[in-house]
């Protein structure tokens, strides 16, 4: 129900607000167990905290979509009841197991947790809010590196709030596909999310579009020596081009979950080039 899947993503966000914080790529001494912990918080424990309430209240959908065929609800191994105890039992041990990281963290924490659930359950559901549902989603691509960076610094002083805008317009553009590819099966359930209401081309368009905007920022950083260094530019020539051209082609029309952790997955290469330039010493 946590979809270990996922958690890759908290460990590449709390990576990269390690090196934000740092300077350097490779934890030392207490530093392992501090990037662990927020690991275990950001990873498993919150996101079973989230994704099994969104389980209890997307039943009806998953029940008509095939990807969802195997799911413990779906499968009927696991009530709508029991998940949301699963969610209240995750959710209580997320922010419980976030304290020793600081009060700001656990207050993070906790408020993730609250807009996991705003997200899927109602009165609020996001989800069936279209616009809302990709902001509440988008919001993640400033906050993982932020909770990266509070945990080793104590505080949010002195981020780099453009690479927060980076995270956001990337992650809405990764966020979009996914709401397209489950469209048939939300429409069918009466949940109006953003690709129900938009259609499946104005949301590719919609994505493509802060997709690009995500990549001109990181040039335009780049060209100016604001937190992106000037050097990068030469491999943002060369991979800026690739990204696009991956997300115009894999992402079109209904992707497939793998479709998108491919263009995903490719987007961690510039991101990787900046980390080497950012550090001070590995």
């Amino acid at each position: 129900m946590s979809r270990p899947r996922f958690w890759t993503a908290s460990v590449v966000m709390a990576e990269i607000g390690f090196v934000l914080a740092t300077h350097r790529i490779v934890p030392r001494g207490f530093e392992l167990v501090t990037l662990g912990h927020v690991v275990l918080v950001t990873g498993p424990l919150l996101w079973l905290a989230v994704l099994a309430v969104n389980d209890a209240h997307d039943l009806d959908s998953d029940r008509v979509n095939p990807r969802k065929a195997n799911a413990p609800l779906v499968a009927g191994r696991i009530s709508p009841r029991g998940a949301v105890r699963i969610a209240l039992l995750a959710a209580s041990s997320t922010v419980l197991a976030a304290l020793p990281l600081g009060s700001l963290f656990a207050t993070g924490t906790a408020l993730v947790v609250l807009l996991g659930w705003a997200y899927s359950a109602p009165p609020v559901r996001l989800k069936a809010r279209p616009g809302a549902d990709l902001l509440a989603n988008a919001v993640v691509g400033v906050l993982g590196p932020l909770s990266g960076w509070v945990a080793f610094t104590g505080g949010a002083q002195g981020f780099p709030w453009p690479i927060a805008v980076l995270g956001v317009l990337a992650a809405a553009a990764l966020y979009l596909p996914t709401t397209a590819a489950d469209a048939d099966a939300d429409r069918s359930a009466g949940i109006d999310t953003i690709a129900v209401r938009l259609g499946a081309r104005a949301t590719f368009e919609l994505g493509f579009g802060l997709w690009t905007a995500s990549a001109a920022l990181a040039f335009w950083l780049a060209l100016n020596d604001v937190v992106l260094d000037r050097s990068l530019l030469p491999i943002q020539v060369v991979a800026t081009p690739v990204l696009l051209v991956m997300y115009r082609i894999l992402l079109k029309d209904k992707p497939a979950f793998r479709a998108i952790t491919v263009v995903a997955c490719a987007y961690l290469v510039p991101c990787a080039a900046f980390a080497l330039t950012y550090v001070e010493s590995l």
